[in-house]
């Protein structure tokens, strides 16, 4: 296990630059989530931290060691892929075992450490089937029995449950959570779907056009997103969000944002200006159905059996809702929706940064 230091991390294709000083640090055993959309840097960094990608600037340690200028061979990590990367012709056991006899490891040692992979990751009925015989499910396991055997200071994942089914997403999820409370390795992981980000991660690092927006605990980013990217990205459905400006205090002193012409209440809040413009965001669980509010028009109606997911308009913003309730709401239907003023998130409209 060990330590991984990311600083003023920069990634140039020719003239584009694609990762822009970014810094992270990465504690032992820490599991670590690099989130984003498509196209952000996530894989790219990843990618650098395992050596195949080249650094263009700043530095990457692993423990003591900055290794900018190693081969992925002499990192000690062990990467894990979307695609598996089984060899076709070999067994689960041969496919396990492949890179501790490239090291010309004794045989008795290379068995061991088979064994304890497979009883960890319950393949051992399968260690002579070959990777055709194996659902997707168990091939991701032997890929990820191939990364535990070589007893590496970092796992990195990279996006390992995308070709997955829902179902067995959900399954893998909590395999893999489960595997670094086992092992308590370091772990790199990338992902686009925030929900496997909040379910798993220790620290995620959310990021965009290869800018760091924001690092934190899955909740901390929930409760406290740094800009209106962060809220919309973190949580789904994702965060509503509304143009408004500042209007006055209310009989209880506290802030009230207009929005459409109707006042809504803010929570106590300091350094507000009067006519200021911004971002008022409010989660979909965090709205009810009122007399007074924000007056929608139901879209669609999603019962989820657990929950119902109200897809309403407001002229030609979409307004979601989550209610825990069964309420008998129909499309087209006229509903009136009351934000939870202690739930409000205020951004500034021209930066997007949150005002506290």
């Amino acid at each position: 296990m060990a330590k991984v230091t990311i600083r003023e991390l920069r990634k140039n294709y020719g003239a584009v630059q694609v990762i822009h000083g970014v810094d992270v640090d990465i504690e032992d055993g820490q599991f670590v989530v690099l989130v984003g959309p498509s196209g952000c840097g996530k894989s790219t960094l990843l990618r650098m931290i395992a050596g195949l990608e080249e650094v263009t600037g700043g530095t990457i340690a692993i423990g003591d060691r900055v290794v900018n200028n190693l081969p992925p061979s002499e990192r000690d990590i062990a990467m894990v892929f979307q695609n598996y990367a089984l060899y076709p012709h070999k067994t689960v056991a041969s496919n396990m075992a492949f890179s501790l006899r490239m090291r010309r490891m004794n045989k008795v040692e290379i068995k061991s450490r088979v064994d304890r992979a497979a009883e960890i990751l319950g393949l051992t009925e399968y260690l002579d089937r070959y990777p055709r015989a194996l659902s997707g499910g168990q091939r991701q396991r032997v890929a990820m029995g191939r990364a535990i055997v070589r007893d590496p200071q970092v796992f990195l994942f990279d996006e390992p449950l995308s070709n997955l089914d829902a179902k067995l997403r959900v399954q893998m999820r909590a395999e893999i959570r489960e595997l670094h409370q086992r092992l308590a390795t370091t772990t790199v992981y990338v992902t686009h779907d925030q929900i496997e980000a909040m379910t798993m991660a220790d620290k995620i690092v959310v990021m965009q056009a290869g800018h760091i927006e924001q690092i934190g605990a899955p909740l901390e980013l929930y409760d406290t997103p740094a800009n209106t990217f962060v809220a919309g990205f973190i949580g789904s459905p994702s965060m509503n969000f509304f143009d408004g400006t500042v209007g006055q205090p209310d009989t209880n002193g506290n802030a009230t944002i207009d929005i459409d012409g109707a006042a809504f209440p803010a929570g106590p809040r300091q350094g507000l200006t009067q006519g200021q413009r911004v971002t008022f965001g409010i989660r979909p669980e965090h709205l009810e159905l009122a007399e007074t509010g924000i007056g929608v028009q139901v879209a669609v109606v999603e019962p989820t059996g657990s929950e119902t997911h109200v897809i309403s308009r407001l002229k030609d913003r979409e307004v979601v809702a989550v209610f825990r309730e069964r309420h008998p709401l129909v499309a087209g239907q006229q509903i009136t929706l009351r934000p939870d003023p202690e739930q409000v998130h205020l951004f500034d409209a021209d930066t997007g940064a949150r005002i506290d």
